[in-house]
């Protein structure tokens, strides 16, 4: 059973950067691949980014490319998401998830693919 935390949420004003982190526990760290996914006010739970087990298989939703970063460090079992040039749109609470990954070259964009969430972490852009 893996458990997941997130911290690093906050409220910051449109233009600004936070840096998420998710920490793990309960599991092998690196057999899993990490995702991030957002829950707006009134709406789905939508992707957001992931990252395969070895670090190098990531993929971004359209929106946030080119604004966040994810990635890994395996030695600390902890995942982060880096935004950069936040706006108001980004608003949502922000969760991680992980999933049993057989190799480093798997990442997953589809919610149902992730087993563990965490329990969320709030971010606010003020515009």
């Amino acid at each position: 059973q893996v458990q997941l935390v997130e911290s690093g949420g906050g409220l910051v004003q449109a233009g600004g950067s936070l840096r998420l982190s998710c920490a793990a526990s309960g599991g092998i760290f690196n057999l899993y691949a990490m995702g991030w996914f957002r829950q707006a006010a009134g709406k789905e739970r939508e992707f957001v980014a992931t990252i395969g087990r070895g670090g190098s298989n990531i993929d971004y939703t359209d929106s946030v490319k080119g604004r966040f970063t994810v990635s890994r460090d395996n030695a600390k079992n902890t995942a982060y998401l880096q935004m950069n040039s936040l706006k108001s749109d980004d608003t949502a609470i922000y969760y991680c998830a992980a999933k049993f990954s057989v190799a480093n070259s798997q990442a997953f964009t589809l919610r149902s693919d992730y087993v563990y969430w965490g329990q969320g972490t709030q971010v606010t852009v003020s515009s």
